[in-house]
Formats: C-alpha cells, sequence, structure tokens
C-alpha cells in the first residue's frame, strides 16, 4: 500500500504556481517525503522542498495511504505545465519555520555552514521527512552520509539539551551533537546501523538496561531537568481530568476511570519510585542497532520529567505476555537495587492505565499547538489514549 501524492508548488519566492498531476509513491507514511521529492525530479525535472500538510483523505495517519497533497516549493524553474490551484496561505501562529516558505533552504543553508566549519565541505541535502513533529534532511559528503539535519517545532526546543545531558552520563547512548541553532535546528552525526522497527525482546533488554543508569543518575537532579526546559509530566490529576472532560460520555468507563485516579495516583506514590528524565517515546524503533554496538537512542522531543515506569510500559508493547513480564521484571529488579524501599512491579502495574492516559494528553497538546491543517496527523489519537487505559483497567 502506497499514497496518491499531489504537490502544490510556490515559486522561490513563495508565489503559488498550481499543482502537478497526482502521481503514486510507495511509502504510505504522511511524513515520509524523500520519495515524494525523488518523483517530482524523476517525473518533471523539477527540484522542490516539501513545507507541510494540505489535505488528506481515503485514509488515516495511523494506517497511511490514501491521497495526501502537500504544499512544496521550487528549488529552480518551474515545470512548463500545472494544473490550477489556490492553496490557503494564510500566516498561521502554530507553523513551524520550517513549513513556510525559504524555511527548508536556510536551515540547508545553517546546516552546511555548519559541517565546512566543522571540516566536512561540499555537503549535500536530501529531504527524509516533515511533518507537525519534525523535519529531516540526511547530508552526504562524497556519496556518504555524514550528518542530519533535524528540526523541531517550538515545543520540542528542549532536544539539544537534553541529547547533551544524556551524553554526560552515557557518552554513546545519543547521537553526537555536532551543532544546535535558532529555530529548532540541530545537527546530529550520523550513526550507523538500522533503526529497530519490530526488534524482538533482546534488543529491547539491551535498551532497557542501558537507558537505567541514566534515569537513576538524575533522579536525584530533577531541578537540573527542568532547568534546560524539560517539560514537568510528574503526575498529577488535573492534566488526565482536562483531557478526558470532553470525552466522558463517549468513552465507556473513563468517568470511572478518571474518578478513581486519586487514590490511584497515591498508591504510585507510595511505591517510592522517584520522578526522572523519561524518554516519553521509548520503543525499539527509536533506537539504531548495529550489530556488535550498543543501542542508540533516538529522537528526543518527548522527554520530559516524569515517572520511570512511563517508559518500561512503552519498551514491552507489541511483546508476548511471557516476554514482556521478563522485560518489566527485569527493569523492577534494577530499581530495587537502586531503591530498596521501592515496589517497582506494583508501581509498573498501577501505571499501565496511566501510560494510555499520558498518551492522551500528550496528543491533545500536540493538537493544541499545531496549525488545523495538521490536525488529521493527530485526530484519533487522544481518544484512542482514552480509550486504551480503560481498557488496561479491564
Amino acid at each position: 500500500m502506497g499514497r496518491t501524492v499531489k504537490l502544490v508548488l510556490l515559486d522561490t519566492l513563495g508565489v503559488p504556481l498550481g499543482a502537478l498531476p497526482p502521481f503514486d509513491v510507495s511509502v504510505p507514511w504522511w511524513p515520509e517525503v524523500e520519495e515524494v521529492v525523488a518523483g517530482a525530479r524523476s517525473r518533471y525535472g523539477i527540484e522542490v522542498q516539501v513545507l507541510r500538510l494540505l489535505t488528506a483523505s481515503g485514509a488515516t495517519a495511523a494506517t497511511g495511504g490514501g491521497t495526501v497533497t502537500y504544499l512544496a516549493q521550487l528549488a529552480g524553474s518551474p515545470p512548463i505545465a500545472v494544473e490550477p490551484a489556490d492553496p490557503d496561505l494564510s500566516p498561521q501562529p502554530c507553523r513551524a519555520p520550517y513549513a513556510e516558505p525559504g524555511g527548508p533552504a536556510a536551515s540547508i543553508r545553517w546546516a552546511i555552514a555548519a559541517l565546512d566549519a566543522l571540516g566536512s565541505p561540499n555537503a549535500v541535502a536530501t529531504q527524509r521527512k516533515t511533518w507537525n513533529l519534525s523535519a529531516i534532511w540526511r547530508l552526504d559528503v562524497a556519496g556518504a552520509p555524514v550528518a542530519w539535519l533535524k528540526q523541531v517545532p517550538e515545543f520540542f526546543a528542549h532536544e539539544p539539551a537534553v541529547l547533551g545531558l544524556v551524553a554526560g552520563v552515557a557518552p554513546g547512548l545519543v547521537p553526537p551533537l555536532l551543532a544546535a541553532g535558532s529555530q529548532g535546528r540541530m545537527l546530529l552525526a550520523h550513526v550507523p546501523g538500522e533503526d529497530g522497527f519490530g526488534a524482538g525482546a533482546g534488543v529491547r533488554a539491551e535498551i532497557a538496561a542501558e537507558w537505567h543508569p541514566v534515569q537513576e543518575h538524575f533522579a536525584d537532579r530533577v531541578d537540573d531537568l527542568l532547568a534546560v526546559g524539560l517539560p514537568d509530566a510528574r503526575l498529577a490529576v488535573e492534566p488526565f481530568a482536562r483531557v478526558a472532560a470532553g470525552h466522558r460520555a463517549d468513552v465507556d468507563g473513563l468517568g470511572e476511570l478518571i474518578d478513581e485516579l486519586p487514590r490511584r495516583l497515591e498508591r504510585i506514590a507510595a511505591c517510592r519510585l522517584p520522578d526522572t528524565i523519561v524518554h516519553g517515546d521509548l520503543h525499539p524503533g527509536n533506537a539504531r542497532i548495529r550489530a556488535g554496538a550498543p543501542a542508540v537512542i533516538m529522537d528526543w522531543g518527548d522527554a520530559s520529567v516524569g515517572h520511570p515506569a512511563d517508559d518500561i510500559l512503552r519498551l514491552t508493547e507489541g511483546l508476548p505476555g511471557t516476554e514482556a513480564e521478563a522485560l518489566t521484571a527485569a527493569w523492577a529488579l534494577r530499581w530495587r537495587a537502586a531503591r530498596p524501599d521501592s515496589d517497582p512491579q506494583l508501581a509498573a502495574e498501577l501505571m499501565r492505565p496511566v501510560f494510555h492516559l499520558r498518551r492522551a494528553v500528550i496528543y491533545a497538546d500536540f493538537v493544541a499547538k499545531i496549525e488545523p491543517a495538521e490536525h488529521p496527523y493527530h485526530a484519533a489519537d487522544v481518544r484512542e489514549g482514552l480509550t486504551a487505559a480503560v481498557a488496561a483497567v479491564r
């Protein structure tokens, strides 16, 4: 299953030109645009940078596919013929700089200059991904990848600082940060290997073991985490109740879960696990895996100060029950050794519905901080998180 792509074009000054005829790409996921850029080049002989999503129909972001229309900016001469198009170019206060005309070009210039200063001249940028949470380009020198330009919206601006903090405790656990700039730009060294999507219990156990010392270290340094801008996601009833308020009538059992939540959070606190740094999306797809080398954990935009069980629950998602239980038990043993008066196993069990409530809060915050045209990326996520929270209780 792929997707059908429509590109509405702007010229180099940001003036609308029209739309290219639709064409198909094999990768279904909406944020992935490398094949889109290559398709415009091979079919029409033009170079573009994809700016942002305009519309999507016939599918969801979770499934991918359907017909997806993007706004793209030409890097050179326009094609001979385009179809009429009248895109909405009105300003949006939540629009990321990389989604504006000229934004990608400015970011690429910054990254190439940074690599020049580091002794890697003549880099060539290839756009890989763009959506409401990030834009990513691969930078090659002499045909080989040397770095990645990542740009994030303002609400993820803490990511470079997090990389620095974690690297100070566990060098090699995060991609080396080569440079950080304005408007959410960062330049990361290329990490060999493959993304760990679909990895089994062995890889996940390795990630959990590598991550624990960092969480243990920062359990006594929460103020340091907050000082660099990490969001404060320590457990409290209010954020969960606020997001759930509009869904109590249509998610069966949600009202009872929220009403019971103060007591549940009290029981979690009684397990005496400390608040610490939380990656926030610690699944194996967010790790680079290479035989004979430790895993490197990527994508730190969701990092926050919170409960450490959040990460082990994310890391064990999708595993068979016995394998998930074994990883959770090993995680609990590490925390018992670090905090002998704690009950990590009970904390993880009590946290299961809270974990899903946290996902709902995160997605609700995304929707509040992105422009309306990008809401399809997260349209179903809030309700799904609330529904999963209820199911976790049952």
